[in-house]
């Protein structure tokens, strides 16, 4: 086994395979993502993560559309290999086992990244410490708190066990393994000798320490009462240091990992802008996410690329010759990939939609800031577009968090509108969000639909596995498409992203800006300018696939974060 990794990926859930339900969304894929990519370049790079033997969940959607969640049951041996290697941490006054599973990323040369999902189920441990690495974001605030401290504490541990002694960097993606700086700060004040956290103890743990924080919503950042922290980990010299550890009598996370840190980044130019001005005075800087090309290009898009330009998937930036390929070979495979969908959809629901018809797509995670049921605003105004400009389906996809009422009642106003809008605008939302899902939706539309509450969206990803396929964006300019929106080249814009000091953002103006430019620009681009609408198609591809992909993206880090 090869032990000398230079960096050490921490993130609490990595998307690697659709049956492997070990995500939740955006934040999981990307890590997937990120892995695969360091995999192909050969960066020597270990990740560590949750096991999640109950998955995030299967998602049941009933007729009114209201959700309900199942565990995932799913077979943990099918996929990686026990490791012999255990290590424990303390929480209250138990010891608590932990067992890692190795899972291997092969990149495109046979380079592999392992893989290590932390498990706390063993016959060592105490019945409700079994379960501590079962569910994904599941439990009360105190179960949280645990997971991460076996994610970020364990994780170090687990990692030296199994004989990986040099790593150099610890990057944090998000602030859930924030408390891996407490295990690296009592490694250092055991190196150096010192009864107390020493200023040299904090720089040589900042040295060693990467955070990517990807959201500037207030529930994306974990925090945690002292008085909970003290009864988990007791009392240690950091609380005695509000600057670094403590925030208004709360350890939160993001301040954490943002104290004992070097390099700090958001996820998209606008992000890092936003953060900055969340956590002045702290240096963030920006590398905008991507996606792995590799994994979300479609079948018949694989074969042009092969045609075209061998060597695609070591150098992503090969996209860009797609502009060589001639117009009508990308429609039919674009084709092929929409027909896959239109069969999966009809097959599975019986619903009649038509290859012919421009076709929508929205899969996101269904939270009230991204505002899936935006297009319903006005239901009448888009039955009469419908009718006047082109005819449209829409298809629909994502789960919402268990705890998030007000995203499981979206889900429920997408299923209103679906009956209201029949039969003149057909509407389906396929239940039970994952990767193979977004494969076949994001390859499969016409055009990708994102509509976002500005600055809510930190990056966003899925826009980005569409343009892949030569699907263009209509979306509102927020997180990545702010950057790689050209209009009427890539994609186009819904409104402006530029209001007046004081002005709000309101659903009834975006919506109405959504129905302008669906109804004078792209169905009639679509149905009647076939030609300038396929323009479009290759530009997403060459512009925006060539260049919003991991592979840059992890060049970015290889620079400026893991070996500067």
């Amino acid at each position: 086994m090869d032990t000398e990794r230079k960096i050490a990926y921490f993130t609490m859930e990595i998307g690697l395979e659709a049956a492997l339900p070990t995500y939740s969304g955006g934040l999981g894929v990307l890590a997937g993502d990120t892995i695969r990519s360091a995999a192909d370049m050969k960066v020597p790079m270990v990740a560590v993560t949750l096991l999640h033997r109950k998955g995030y969940f299967f998602q049941q959607l009933d007729p009114s559309g209201w959700q309900t969640e199942e565990p995932v049951k799913w077979s943990v041996d099918d996929f990686m290999r026990a490791e012999s290697q255990k290590t424990s941490v303390q929480i209250e006054d138990r010891k608590i086992w932990i067992q890692a599973w190795r899972y291997e990323v092969k990149g495109i040369s046979g380079y592999t990244v392992p893989v290590y999902f932390l498990d706390t189920d063993l016959s060592d441990n105490a019945e409700q410490d079994r379960t501590l690495s079962h569910y994904l974001y599941g439990g009360d605030q105190y179960y949280r708190l645990q997971q991460e401290i076996v994610l970020g504490m364990g994780g170090i541990r687990i990692l030296q066990a199994l004989g990986y002694q040099n790593i150099d960097r610890f990057h944090l993606n998000e602030g859930h393994a924030g408390l891996l700086t407490l295990a690296l700060i009592d490694q250092k004040m055991e190196e150096y000798k010192v009864d107390s956290i020493t200023p040299k103890v904090l720089d040589a743990v900042r040295k060693q320490c990467v955070f990517t924080t990807h959201t500037p919503v207030e529930s994306g950042h974990d925090k945690f009462p002292m008085d909970m922290v003290r009864r988990a980990l007791g009392n240690h010299a950091a609380w005695n240091m509000p600057e670094v550890f403590c925030c208004g009598g709360q350890l939160n996370m993001t301040y954490v990992a943002l104290n004992l840190s070097h390099y700090i980044n958001g996820v998209a130019k606008k992000h890092g802008e936003i953060s900055r001005h969340m956590f002045a005075p702290y240096v963030i800087d920006a590398i905008t996410n991507g996606v792995h090309v590799g994994t979300w290009v479609s079948k018949p898009f694989r074969d042009l690329y092969d045609h075209y330009f061998p060597g695609w998937r070591e150098d992503n930036f090969s996209l860009r010759y797609a502009l060589n390929i001639p117009a009508e070979q990308i429609w039919q495979a674009h084709l092929q990939a929409k027909m896959k969908l239109i069969e999966f959809v009809n097959r599975r629901y019986n619903t009649g939609m038509d290859f012919d018809i421009f076709t929508l797509g929205f899969a996101r995670r269904a939270a009230g800031y991204k505002r899936a049921d935006l297009l319903f605003h006005d239901l009448e105004r888009l039955k009469s577009i419908s009718k006047k400009a082109g005819a449209i389906q829409v298809v629909y996809s994502g789960k919402a968090h268990p705890k998030d009422q007000g995203g499981k009642e979206l889900i429920q106003r997408i299923f209103q509108a679906q009956q209201q809008l029949k039969p003149q605008v057909k509407v389906i939302y396929i239940s039970n969000y994952d990767m193979a899902l977004a494969r076949l939706i994001a390859a499969g539309v016409d055009v990708w639909l994102n509509t976002p509450k500005p600055p809510l969206e930190a990056s966003g990803t899925s826009g980005m596995k569409a343009a892949l396929n030569g699907v263009p964006s209509l979306s509102i300019l927020d997180g990545w498409w702010i950057e790689g929106c050209i209009e009427n080249v890539t994609g186009w814009a819904i409104g402006d992203d530029q209001l007046e000091e004081g002005q709000e953002r309101h659903d009834a103006r975006d919506a109405q800006a959504l129905y302008q430019k669906l109804e004078e620009v792209v169905i009639p681009k679509f149905y009647n300018q076939r030609d300038r609408f396929l323009n479009i198609m290759l530009h997403a591809i060459a512009l925006n696939g060539s260049f919003f992909n991991t592979q840059r993206m992890m060049q970015q880090y290889v620079l400026k974060a893991y070996f500067s």
